[in-house]
């Protein structure tokens, strides 16, 4: 674990830095300059907009940081770390994946512990709802979790491995600024500033060690990966690729909130990371757009070289 620690950490270093290439990269550093400035100007071009992005891509040795440290409310891109969580503790024998979860829909306030239930029309899966009262295994929750952002799937998730520990997994990985204190529509919790915070540069640290197969075992990131590519909502950083570019990634959104972290799988070449989040645009359709299109300039960049 100290080794996978460290070599994680030093990805995170490189994350902090606005602009590294890699000495031998078929990149040029003025080239990396180019891109900057256009996604600055795109992101001017949404007034108030707050932007964090992180890219990384072992392809060309290209980093860059945009406000990659700049915290934000994590929406549903916290279900990664929970993932990766439920799959620690599974890999460790606490339970088996295929062992069944009593679905109750009640829970309690961080707040002040009082009971809350999740409303299917608030949720990115409603399907979910209607198996109340039944068991359901493990590895189906998890996959609704991040294939269709399920809500209801998060927080009986988090009721079995615990916040605090999807928090301690994540800071153990190098997200030191990633914090995990509670499950989704906990309103009274919201409403005290209770609230999951991550960081671009955070969340490309937890997916690159989900593709390197750093976190867990071969089998345990590989389904993780295939989890990620099943993902269903598309609009955002794999609306600015070529269709059928394969990208495993999680969006996430409230309120002016709109994320998306993503691995790229461009073809014939090595992957790369990206992560865009963003705040201060009331608009969805405007904000996955602006996400978009800066998907849209890291691919030119990347794939430019060829």
């Amino acid at each position: 674990m100290p080794v996978r620690r460290s070599r994680l950490l030093c990805f995170g270093a490189l994350m902090a830095i606005s602009i590294a290439p890699r000495l031998g990269s078929s990149q040029s550093p003025a080239s990396v300059v180019q891109l900057r400035e256009s996604i600055l100007q795109r992101i001017a071009a949404n007034a108030g907009a707050i932007v964090g992005v992180a890219y990384s891509d072992p392809e060309t040795g290209d980093n860059l940081s945009l406000a990659a440290d700049t915290v934000f409310h994590a929406a549903s891109t916290m279900k990664i770390p929970v993932m990766i969580e439920v799959l620690r503790r599974g890999q460790q024998g606490a339970f088996s994946l295929d062992q069944g979860i009593l679905l109750t829909n009640r829970f309690r306030s961080l707040a002040d512990g009082s009971p809350f239930s999740l409303k299917p029309e608030d949720d990115g899966d409603s399907t979910l709802y209607r198996r109340v009262g039944e068991r359901v295994p493990i590895s189906e929750l998890l996959r609704l979790m991040i294939t269709r952002s399920s809500n209801l799937a998060t927080n009986e998730l988090i009721e079995v491995v615990g916040a605090a520990n999807v928090t301690s997994a994540a800071r153990s990985l190098g997200a030191t600024r990633t914090g995990v204190l509670r499950g989704v529509e906990d309103q009274k919790a919201f409403d005290a500033g209770m609230i999951n915070t991550t960081t671009a540069g955070d969340l490309a640290i937890l997916l690159a060690a989900i593709e390197n197969g750093r976190v867990l075992s071969p089998a345990s990131s590989a389904l993780m990966r295939e989890i990620l590519l099943a993902q269903e909502f598309n609009e955002k950083i794999p609306a600015g690729l070529p269709p059928g570019t394969r990208v495993a990634h999680k969006t996430g959104e409230i309120t002016a909130v709109s994320h998306d972290a993503a691995i790229v799988y461009p073809a014939g070449r090595k992957p790369y990371v990206l992560v865009v989040l963003t705040r201060g645009i009331r608009d969805g359709t405007a904000s996955s757009a602006l996400i978009a299109d800066v998907s849209r300039l890291v691919y030119t960049h990347a794939t430019r070289a060829r």
